[in-house]
This record gives C-alpha cells, structure tokens and sequence, in this order.
C-alpha cells in the first residue's frame, strides 16, 4: 500500500521519474491486451494517456476509491477504455466517458452525467480551449490516428500527442470544477445509493 501511495502521490504531482516508472510497469499488459482485441500500439498510447488522465482527475476530485492494487486498477480503468472505444469507433465522438474500477473482477462503466448535460458541459468548456488544442481534440474526436494528426496540424507525433493528453486533462478539469457538474454529481450519487440497497 506504501508504494501504491507514492504512485498515487506522482501521478498527482506529474513526478516524471514516477510516471516513467508506471509506465514501463504497466504498459506491455495493456499493449497486449489492445493488441489481442483489435487494436495497435499507438491506440495502447492513446488508451494509456486517457486513463492516465481518469485517474488524475479522480486524485484531483478526492473521488479514486481503491479496493485494489494501483496497478490493477490503472489495467480495468484502460480495458474500459478501450472496449468503449471499440463500440464507439465507427461514430464521431462529443463527448468523454467517465470510468470507475470497483474491483479486482468487475469494471463498471459509470456515465457520472446524463448524456444531454455531458455534452452541454463539454462543448461549454471545449470553447474555452487554444485554437491548437481545439483543433487536436476536434481530429481525434474524428477517430484521426496520431499520425494522421500529425501530418495534419505540422506537429511532430510526440508533441501531438502531448498536446492532446494536456487538452484532454484540462477540460476534465474545467468540466469537473463545475458547479453544474457537481450537483449533477451529487444527485447522480444519490441515485447510485438508492438503487445499490434496492438490490
């Protein structure tokens, strides 16, 4: 659990040694698992990032619950990720899902928002966004590959790809600072209770 911890502590604080660290750990799993169920090694990229992401942002809310190792957690959050991704490919996508692991055996995806005021709360804050970072979001929304990104805006893979995590970390930010969302939240919650001890 110590080390879980200083895990936890460098994902918050973007400790690069940490991060690095987290990633030559768990990113050959969640390569193989992609790989395995229709994917590649640049989506294994972006999934990694995305859940990176999650989980920063449930660190920033004070909302990560872990009933597992870190690392287990980091690998259901990724496998939710994807399989959305996967059922999702064919569509442009508005908007972003929010994960939640429960467990070692079951991952839950959770839709902490109800789809019109998801995407009324992210549209909202994609505005606030740099033209650049618009733009990144707007051709990976599109299902753009890095690549394809790349070739599109001039910028080299790595810094696209930067980019795009920065963007993406920063109106999950603007977004979960909301007022609206956190009484959304709430009631959402409160929901979740009530149909936990129905069952």
């Amino acid at each position: 659990m110590q080390k879980d911890q200083k895990i936890i502590n460098g994902i918050k604080t973007g400790n690069e040694r940490i991060l690095k660290a987290f990633y030559k750990k768990n990113f050959l799993s969640i390569k193989m698992y992609i790989i395995k169920n229709s994917g590649n090694k640049e989506d294994a990229e972006d999934v990694f990032q995305d859940a990176l992401v999650v989980i920063y942002q449930k660190l920033r809310s004070d909302s990560l619950i872990l009933n597992c190792s870190i690392n287990t957690y980091f690998y259901g959050v990724c496998k939710n990720l994807w399989r959305n991704r996967l059922r999702t490919k064919k569509k442009a996508i508005t908007t972003n899902t929010f994960i939640e692991y429960h467990d070692t055996n079951t991952c839950i995806i959770l839709d902490e928002i109800e789809i019109k005021e998801r995407e009324h709360l992210y549209r909202k804050h994609f505005l606030k966004l740099s033209s650049s970072s618009k733009e990144i979001l707007h051709l990976f929304f599109e299902g753009k590959s890095m690549r394809e990104i790349s070739k599109i805006t001039g910028y080299s893979e790595g810094y696209a790809r930067k980019k795009k995590f920065e963007a993406k970390k920063a109106i999950l930010t603007m977004v979960c600072r909301d007022s609206i969302y956190k009484e959304l939240n709430t009631v959402y919650k409160k929901k979740e209770n009530t149909s936990l001890i129905a069952v």
